[in-house]
């Protein structure tokens, strides 16, 4: 990172509204959407990353990394996996609408995710 640009004081308004410095806003990529994620106890905005399903994206990489890939495998094998996180969850969202209805059998926490180890 580029000395001085890692760490700035920003003001929030009367409304919560925050801007983020043009550096940070240029150096990160933003565009018109921004993610917030609370972390420990911190606050964290990068840049929304819709249709890369980033809320699994750590727990991907860990996963992958824990199996031993890495390098060109690594990425490979993370894109897949990523690309099967969306249709995973509008089935489940399918699912749990028709069992709202009474459209089909409810399912248990363990039947979803299955037992803790």
């Amino acid at each position: 990172m580029i000395a001085g640009l890692n760490r700035k004081i920003i003001s929030i308004s009367s409304k919560r509204q925050l801007t983020i410095p043009g550096a940070f806003f240029e150096k990160l990529g933003f565009d018109d959407k921004a993610e917030c994620i609370i972390r420990d106890n911190e606050l964290v905005i990068r840049p929304a990353r819709l249709e890369s399903n980033g809320e699994f994206a750590e727990e991907i990489l860990e996963e992958l990394i824990n199996e031993g890939y890495s390098g060109k495998n690594l990425l490979k094998e993370f894109k897949s996996r990523q690309s099967k996180v969306r249709p995973a969850i509008k089935e489940m969202l399918n699912e749990a609408h028709k069992m709202a209805k009474g459209e089909m059998e409810s399912m248990s926490y363990d039947d979803v995710f299955g037992e803790e180890e």
